[in-house]
């Protein structure tokens, strides 16, 4: 191997995984950290009721709690309207910070109580864009989050056509995927490693590679949009290892947590692109016709998807109620 050779060599063997991975795909922070972002350089970001209520406990980001309060108390609400209108300019006072740091979009998520009522998840998904657009944040940077439920890619269809863009979360099931879909939604969330979890703790059983259920989950997704054209992207979520994510290296979009992020970051073994849109159109699939009944059937066939949907709306619903308990605390205590 001639001189320029070794160099071009060991300058490629010094690329990160993340870097490699960014040349496939887009990488989103999946964290309500600042210096995470500014430390991983991902394009979007996501947050949720988990992260924002961790974030505000920290002294980095307690003044965004005070500030959100204080912004409020005159507001003339009391009780549950106020504490209401408080987390919604949380939300979107963590979403503007984290716009500043990120060059493309930040998911805000709807109150997960919300996630059976179609109108009550329509009009909270406006406040919050209006919110964003009293601060000069545009609406194409942002993606409001819903659960992937029935009524939630109902709510999300609704929004698209007013051009407020929605990312589906909580999504375990191709029948999800696919109700998404043809909701136009923008973008879809699939929990890999919650996915991973129900395998595990039902089987007894240790899952890596291409027989990780969560990973198979997502190719299954990923071919089952591309070859019959739909606009949604794919963003695998919710990874429990490095392995998971190498094996998702081509999806639309990865949303990774800084744990992750530092170990990708860290290593520099070659990345192989695995998904590809050119191989999915050319698989053989079968298309699937879905409406309310047959989304409701599939999804109760599925043990796995209907438990973990069930299981991370209350686990929101719960944080969310712990962020409205430390609002009062901190309330009673000015």
């Amino acid at each position: 191997m001639n001189e320029a050779n070794s160099e071009s060599a060991a300058t490629a063997a010094a690329v990160s995984q993340l870097d490699q991975i960014k040349e496939h795909t887009v990488v989103v922070a999946d964290t309500g950290d600042f210096g995470t972002m500014k430390a991983y350089a991902p394009r979007d970001a996501t947050t949720n009721p988990s992260l924002i209520f961790s974030a505000v406990q920290m002294d980095d980001y307690e003044y965004l709690l005070e500030k959100a309060i204080a912004d409020n108390e005159r507001s003339g609400l009391q009780g549950e309207a106020l504490i209401d209108r408080i987390i919604d300019h949380l939300l979107v006072d963590f979403g503007g910070e984290i716009l500043k740091i990120v060059p493309g979009r930040v998911s805000t998520e709807v109150d997960a109580r919300l996630s059976f009522d179609i109108e009550g998840s329509v009009a909270k998904a406006r406040e919050i864009i209006a919110l964003y657009e009293t601060r000069g944040i545009t609406r194409d940077r942002i993606l409001i989050k819903v659960a992937a439920t029935w009524e939630g890619a109902r709510a999300a269809e609704v929004l698209e056509r007013e051009g407020i863009h929605c990312n589906l979360t909580l999504l375990f099931s191709l029948p999800q995927a696919i109700a998404c879909a043809e909701a136009g939604v923008t973008l879809i969330s699939p929990f890999v490693g919650r996915i991973l979890d129900w395998y595990k703790a039902s089987t007894g059983q240790d899952y890596v590679g291409v027989d990780d259920p969560g990973v198979r989950s997502v190719h299954s997704i990923y071919n089952y949009y591309k070859k019959f054209g739909y606009q949604t992207e794919v963003m695998g979520a919710s990874f429990r290892n490095t392995g998971e994510i190498l094996e998702l290296v081509g999806c639309d979009l990865l949303t990774i947590s800084p744990g992750l992020l530092s170990e990708l970051s860290e290593t520099n073994d070659p990345v192989m692109r695995k998904l590809d849109p050119e191989s999915a159109r050319s698989a053989s699939i079968e298309k699937i016709s879905m409406d309310e009944k047959r989304f409701r059937w599939l999804l109760n066939e599925d043990a796995m998807a209907t438990e973990k949907l069930a299981e991370g709306i209350r686990k929101f619903s719960a944080d969310i109620e712990k962020l409205e308990d430390l609002i009062e605390k901190e309330m009673l205590s000015d």
